[in-house]
Parts: structure tokens; sequence; C-alpha cells
């Protein structure tokens, strides 16, 4: 790893003691260029941490009970929000009008709304065959809920890209460590992609693994 970053252990915060919690945080690495699925319910907080720096997160979440079709919104929360990316105590919308999330910390401030997940055609079309992608990770991890193609992935939020006026450059934003914490406002399914895309210096040239924390 030529990155100088975060020790995951520094994350793991679950319990090493056998008595009986309610509910104790439990860290879970995600691969670099993987990705990783996972349930909260209403009230519940977890984070997404950037253990290395530069690494972007696609980030996508449906509500529970709904066959994935009530779920994360860009277009609503562009709506919502003015075109501007959550501040702390703000929120993510569905496609019902409705929020999903709240911010409830920040230490990177930067992300986007306006990009889609990459996906296989992007790559083929560079002459990258067989390149994994945020929206193939994001039907792979929720196929155990019913998304059958990559071509149902939605348009994501993306945690800790810097991409003002649609640039696909090195712009990174993110500083080993740095994170953020939701609060779940709907029982929720949430993914999170280990963003692939390793061309042109995005994700700093270098796909690194990432950090989620659950059970907050």
């Amino acid at each position: 790893m030529s990155h100088s970053g975060i020790s995951p252990a520094a994350y793991d915060v679950s319990s090493g003691h056998g008595e009986a919690q309610v509910s104790m945080p439990k860290t879970h690495i995600v691969p670099a260029a993987h990705g990783f699925a996972f349930e909260v319910k209403k009230g519940e907080l977890f984070r997404i941490v950037d253990l290395y720096g530069e690494q972007v997160v696609d980030f996508a979440a449906w509500v529970q009970g709904t066959n994935l079709t009530e779920k994360l919104s860009m277009d609503y929360t562009r709506y919502h929000l003015r075109g501007v990316t959550p501040a702390i105590g703000e929120c993510l919308w569905t496609n019902k009008d409705e929020p999903i999330l709240q911010l409830v910390d920040d230490t990177c401030h930067v992300h986007d709304m306006t990009f889609m997940s990459c996906f296989p055609e992007m790559y083929a079309k560079k002459g990258v065959e067989n390149h994994k992608s945020c929206a193939g990770n994001m039907a792979e991890v929720m196929k155990p809920y019913g998304m059958n193609s990559y071509l149902d992935a939605s348009s994501p939020f993306n945690i800790f890209q810097n991409t003002p006026n649609y640039s696909l450059k090195r712009l990174g934003s993110s500083k080993p460590g740095d994170q953020v914490t939701f609060k779940a406002l709907k029982d929720c399914i949430c993914a999170a992609s280990c963003c692939p895309y390793d061309l042109d210096g995005f994700n700093g040239g270098l796909v690194t693994d990432i950090a989620v924390v659950t059970g907050l």
C-alpha cells in the first residue's frame, strides 16, 4: 500500500468480550474495488471511513419492505438542498419525497450528487475489458435483496468525490481517516462501493480499502 493511511484496526470498535450486548458497533473493511451491503434500522447510525485518502465511495440506499422501489434519490435530494451537497443536520431524500438519512457528522464536506456510478461499458469503451465497476458492485451485493442487473443500480451519493464542473481528474478531497456519519430515518438497506475507477489519477490513482461501521 503506497498511500499513507489510518490502520483499519483503529476503526475496529466491535467488542472483544463475550457478554451479551443489545447492539455493538461493528467495523466492516470493504476491500478496494469491491462493494458491501448492510441493513440499518430507523434511528441507528452508521459511518463510512476513507482509510487511506482520496477514495471515492458510491453510496445508495433503499427503504426496506418496498422491493427496492423506494430509494435514495439524487434528483429529489438536489431539489430539497438546492443543488448543494448536504451540510451536517440536513437530509438525503427518497423518490417518494421523504427523508431517508440525516447527515450527523462529516469531516470532509466535499461530495458529489451529479455523477452516475461507473459501469462496464464505460471501461470497455476506453479499451479496458473486465474492469470492476460501481454499478457491478452494487448489483453483486444487492442480488440477495432482489437486484437483477447492474442496469438497476440507482444514481449514487458519491462520498468524498470532488468533481466540480464534471471534471474526472485528480481532485482528491478526502484525507486518511475522513468520515461521514448518517442517521437512518427509515429501516434501510444500504450499499457502498469502493469505487474502482483508477484512470486519469482519479481516486488518487490507487484504489484503496474503506471501512463501514454499523451499529453505532
